[in-house]
């Protein structure tokens, strides 16, 4: 066995001077976007008049308090919801005559005026690419826009933009030409403001109305489908799809393929060619997500509208990809939807949100945020958000609960994610499922294919298990005894499944042959109409090579990263030298859900973890504290040396209030 190395006093030292080092040099980063790991915020722009004093005044606030990038979102009208905010709220906003109209010569000086006094203080401006969301035009026609099978006459409007009471069309998300008519109106109006500093371009998620009944389409999808897959699925949309899985298999591969190349690709290409980045949510897209993240220059998640467990695809795409950075739009809806404790929000609360999104991989923060206010005023506000800004009750500790997110943050961004175990993505399992069950849907979730709930197993957590997919392995070479693709060098495979698609299966089968162990838990069957004789002769190849088992414990020939009892949600990067940086997230952070109740993180007392840390040869027992509120960050040098970092910040005690029973807004 290995020495057992304790940290003792030398090291604690050590610890200290390092930490000093550490806290003076937060600010720095190798994050390729943005010149700090300061947090951003979403600024929401209502249809109003903008003027120049109340934009300086909020820009100079949000500087103030240690964010670094503001993020303009354009929304509706705020006397589009009077007769809510009057009497839910008490609050009464007239029409505004003077709004500039969208994308008016008046509103582009407002937005180049902003971009430009945001560069003059040093504050990156980013853009939402388009007003609300999902992405529609008011010159969308009925030709460009979303279509669904059996229903001409399906159109689907946004009722939140700044255009309101238009309500522009959504646009069909599987023809680039309809993006790019969507997208050029937008981007002559932005190309004054996207001079100077290099800003995002943002896109949400996909909030496409999907069900069993609504099956997304568009012109020529029968005969794309007749050319790939040799057969007719009309009948079968006829008769509906839920009653035929294998044909709903067939039927989301070319979905996936047509939604790639019809919007995430032109998309990503528009920004670069526009002299800006993408930064996209393709969470809830019909499409295998671990490969559409990978198309974008920053892949964002979103929480706790989100689980944060989800985000560990988000980071397994971006490491596959060697994408430096992972966003997040960070405290949607914490406590339920919509409004709920909003203004009331307390800073542990936000604390444990940004812990269980560091401890999956995330690594630049966008609060879910800002409303543009007058200068003196903070009574407007976002209905689906925690509320930042002046009169916020997060105000007297945002200064320094920023700091804390930038640091560890900075952290976060050194080096590349760590990598050790594979898992096999349960894509094919989740298109054969179809809806989840009643239970796990919400008004924003339908489809198991939307991968929301899936975790890693249990058993691989202490190797620090990303997700990888067809895709992937295809992309991946095995050299040197390990699975490389991207950033990721991968010690051994997880397969977990009931389907497996037969491409998947063939790579599969050809990387084992060259030495890769697969561990293969269960027999999978082969989705798709269309089956191949051949599926049971490969999976049969593949059982009886001497690499390959259902036991994961006789194929991993290492031991974790971490081990023990209760492993705590953590992330590892690692720099070019070796050195690791280990975040261990306050326990409660672990598989963390939606909604908070408001003071779920309060925490009474420490928490001691006994964990054993394995890494070059080296294994160093270590009992770990984890003092009330407080998360833990390492470092571990390739001689085995650890040390504690200090990125202690204490938030006020939260107060524990009644869990709020969740309102229905539409």
């Amino acid at each position: 066995m290995d020495k057992v190395f304790r940290v003792g006093a030398s090291v604690l030292l050590f610890t200290l001077i390092f930490s000093c080092s550490v806290r003076s040099n937060s600010t720095l980063t190798s994050n390729p976007f943005y010149p700090s790991s300061k947090p951003g915020v979403r600024w929401w722009w209502f249809a109003t008049d903008i003027q120049k004093e109340d934009v300086k005044y909020q820009l100079d606030w949000a500087k103030e308090n240690n964010f670094g990038t503001v993020e303009i979102a354009w929304v509706y009208p705020l006397h589009r919801y009077a007769k809510l905010y009057a009497s839910t709220h008490n609050r009464h906003y007239p029409v505004d005559s003077s709004a500039p109209k969208w994308l008016s010569t008046e509103w582009v000086e407002a937005v180049s005026f902003t971009k430009k006094y945001a560069d003059s203080i040093g504050l990156t401006c980013d853009f939402t690419f388009g007003s609300a969301w999902p992405s529609a035009g008011s010159n969308i026609d009925s030709a460009h826009s979303v279509k669904v099978y059996g229903n001409p006459n399906f159109r689907q409007k946004v009722s939140f933009s700044w255009s309101w009471p238009e309500e522009p069309l959504v646009i069909d998300h599987l023809d680039s030409n309809a993006f790019h008519k969507f997208a050029q109106p937008i981007l002559q109006a932005l190309q004054p403001a996207l001079k100077g500093s290099r800003s995002a371009l943002f896109t949400d998620s996909w909030e496409i109305k999907m069900n069993s009944k609504l099956k997304i389409w568009t012109t020529g999808f029968d005969t794309l489908f007749r050319q790939e897959f040799g057969y007719d699925i009309i009948p079968f949309m006829e008769a509906g799809l839920d009653s035929f899985p294998d044909v709903r298999y067939d039927y989301m591969l070319l979905l996936d393929k047509l939604v790639r190349t019809g919007f995430y690709e032109p998309y990503a290409r528009t920004c670069t060619e526009n002299g800006a980045f993408s930064r996209v949510q393709c969470l809830a897209s019909p499409t295998d997500i671990l490969t559409t993240y990978s198309l974008v220059d920053i892949p964002e998640t979103e929480a706790m509208l989100n689980d944060p467990n989800f985000s560990r695809i988000v980071s397994s795409s971006a490491t596959l990809a060697q994408k430096q950075v992972v966003s997040s739009e960070t405290f949607t809806c914490m406590y339920g939807f919509p409004s709920t404790y909003l203004r009331q929000e307390q800073s542990a609360d936000l604390k444990l949100v940004v812990d269980a999104l560091f401890a999956q991989g995330v690594n630049q923060h966008f609060y879910h945020g800002m409303p543009y206010n007058p200068k003196g005023s903070d009574s407007i506000e976002f209905f689906a958000t925690t509320y930042i800004g002046p009169g916020s009750s997060l105000s007297p500790e945002l200064p320094d609960f920023n700091k804390y997110v930038e640091k560890v943050s900075g952290i976060l961004q050194k080096g590349k994610n760590y990598s050790d175990v594979a898992v096999y993505i349960p894509f094919e399992d989740a298109v054969m499922q179809g809806a989840y069950p009643p239970e796990l849907q919400r008004v924003w979730v339908w489809g198991a294919y939307e991968m929301r709930y899936i975790d890693p197993p249990s058993e691989t957590m202490g190797y620090h298990p990303l997700w990888i997919n067809r895709h992937f392995l295809d992309l991946a070479v095995f050299k040197d005894g390990k699975l490389q693709v991207g950033d990721a060098r991968f010690s051994l495979l997880y397969v977990d499944v009931n389907y497996l698609d037969i491409r998947s299966l063939d790579r599969i089968l050809e990387l084992a042959q060259m030495g890769l162990p697969v561990c293969l838990k269960r027999i999978p069957k082969q989705p798709g109409k269309q089956r191949s004789a051949e599926f049971s002769e490969l999976l049969s190849h593949l059982q009886k090579l001497p690499n390959v088992s259902g036991d994961f414990s006789t194929l991993i020939d290492h031991p974790p990263l971490i081990g023990g009892d209760s492993i705590p949600a953590y992330w590892c990067r690692q720099e070019a030298d070796g050195t690791l940086y280990l975040f261990l997230a306050q326990p409660k952070a672990r598989d963390l859900g939606y909604p908070l109740y408001s003071g779920m993180s309060h925490m009474k007392a420490s928490v001691i973890r006994d964990l054993t840390f394995n890494y070059n040869g080296h294994s160093l027992e270590q009992p770990i504290e984890f003092k009330p509120y407080q998360s833990l960050l390492l470092r571990i040098d390739p001689k085995g040396k650890l040390q504690f970092l200090d990125i202690e910040y204490s938030p006020s005690e939260p107060l524990v209030r009644p869990k709020e029973p969740q309102k229905s807004f539409f």
